[in-house]
């Protein structure tokens, strides 16, 4: 019965593995040698180690390997000016792939008197980083440093055996394995539907115009006077009121008139007797 308890266990602690198979973790006892910048004095001290690789990592976009650490035996000791304001950066070597060979990461460490242990952080440090190359890398613990910045560091700590430590396995995928979105239905295309009716042709008014004959009562002329349909007479310009011509031939017949009239005047003077009186 306990033989079979165990497999059922087992069995069900894979199958949970198997529904969330999440990151790619690995845990390693590191050796570091530790300098103090200021003095060059060194500290030899033992780290358990375990990196956590994402299982989701994708050409082109940041990834994160998370970092927990925990000593192991005596600690690192702050040098004798002790530390205030100081971070751990904490690092990963990446190998097997081109174009990928580090992570990094860093989390804010306490204030910490001279001589005392300087404490690691109690939760998990993100390293990221970024690879360009879809393939399988190989990730082991790197070189963890404490400092102000990366360019003031007060504690080196190298890796005195990296060859004995397990990598932690990162795949990164090419983003072409991404699904492909799926189109809006608005971008499909409709068609609009044809109207049915027949377009009506415009059709202008028309103008009509009324013509009246008429006749002068001077001269008997005819006249003609346009007139809007519709409308009042609004006046035909040229065409308006008496035919001018009719004004000029009398005009040329009164003027011929009275010219006769005058030469038959002064003809009658001259052939009248004059009188013979002083």
């Amino acid at each position: 019965m306990r033989t079979r308890s165990l497999l059922i266990a087992a069995a069900v602690s894979g199958g949970l593995f198997l529904l969330h198979p999440a990151a790619y973790a690995a845990g390693n006892l590191v050796e570091y040698r530790c300098t103090t910048t200021a003095t060059g004095e060194t500290q030899d001290i033992a780290v358990n180690v375990e990196l956590t690789a994402p299982d989701d990592a994708v050409v082109g976009r940041q990834l994160v390997i998370t970092w927990r650490g925990t000593y192991d035996g005596t600690g690192l000791r702050a040098p004798a000016a002790g530390l205030a304001g100081a971070k751990l950066y904490a690092y990963a070597s990446i190998s097997d792939l081109p174009g990928l060979t580090s992570a990094t990461g860093l989390e804010a460490l306490p204030a910490v008197a001279a001589n005392q242990v300087i404490p690691l952080p109690a939760t998990a440090v993100s390293l990221r980083t970024t690879g360009h190359t879809p393939g399988t890398a190989s990730v082991r613990p790197a070189a963890i440093n404490i400092g102000s910045t990366p360019q003031e560091i007060l504690i080196e700590c190298e890796v005195r055996n990296r060859e004995e430590l397990t990598p932690t396995p990162l795949t990164i995928t090419s983003s072409s394995h991404s699904p492909t979105p799926t189109p809006s239905p608005t971008s499909s295309p409709t068609s609009s539907p044809t109207s049915s009716r027949t377009a009506t042709p415009t059709v202008r008014p028309t103008r009509t115009v009324t013509a009246t004959v008429t006749r002068s009562t001077a001269t008997g002329a005819p006249m003609v006077t346009r007139t809007p349909a519709g409308g009042a007479d609004t006046g035909g310009g040229g065409a308006a009121g008496p035919d001018g011509r009719a004004f000029v031939v009398t005009g040329s017949v009164v003027v011929a008139a009275a010219g006769g009239g005058l030469l038959l005047r002064r003809r009658a003077g001259r052939n009248r007797p004059r009188d013979p009186r002083p």
